[in-house]
């Protein structure tokens, strides 16, 4: 559920949102979500100074009521 409402977040800020993929792993200090955006969208989903991503942590942060998430928006052109 958490990765579909990250996802569909994303999705409403990028220029590309058909490229949107976000991945959820169980960690043992939580639930670790990673976005993958296309290139050209990475500073969409940063913001100026990091607040977008902030704001997307909040409200996953708020969404999961059990255990701690984690977002990490993974940078396409490194891997």
């Amino acid at each position: 559920m958490l990765a579909d409402a990250l996802e569909h977040l994303v999705s409403g800020i990028v220029d590309h949102p058909d490229d949107v993929r976000v991945s959820s792993r169980s960690m043992r200090r939580g639930q670790l979500l990673e976005v993958r955006v296309n290139p050209e969208d990475l500073g969409r989903v940063i913001g100026r100074n990091g607040r977008t991503a902030r704001a997307l942590r909040t409200v996953m942060g708020a969404l999961s009521a059990r255990e701690p998430v984690r977002v990490d928006v993974v940078d396409t052109d490194r891997q």
